[in-house]
């Protein structure tokens, strides 16, 4: 068994869409839209992985509820080595992008560093 994807709902669909695409090198499918429900997706896949990212939006989302401490802490990319973590937190920062959580080594051995994307959704970086 396996993950296949992780969702999350966006009230900027292309923002959000253009945000992995320009720093994670994620490939867009075609915008899905449905329009009895009025809602978009895009399905983003990332080069040697096998979990697909899929931004849903639809009009007046509603996060009142999502403020709760459950559901989707974070997800992460692994670069591949402690250096590029480092190289790429710094990329990062410098083109604006919010650093969380500055690169180090976890007490579980993994060492990361943690952006916010553009909803505020927590991404690691790990080696």
């Amino acid at each position: 068994m396996k993950i296949t994807h992780l969702a999350i709902w966006t009230n900027d669909l292309e923002k959000l869409r253009d945000f992995y695409c320009n720093y994670f090198g994620a490939k867009p499918n075609e915008k899905y839209f449905n329009p009895v429900k009025q809602f978009s997706s895009y399905f983003l896949t990332f080069e040697n992985g096998s979990c697909s990212l899929e931004l849903m939006n639809k009009p007046n989302l509603d996060h009142s509820e999502s403020d709760a401490l459950t559901g989707l802490a974070h997800f992460a990319f692994s670069v591949g080595s402690k250096e590029q973590v480092d190289l790429f937190t710094s990329q990062l920062r410098e083109a604006g992008i919010k650093v969380t959580g500055e690169p180090r080594w976890t007490g579980d051995g993994f060492y990361e560093s943690a952006i916010a994307d553009p909803d505020g959704n927590i991404v690691e970086i790990i080696i």
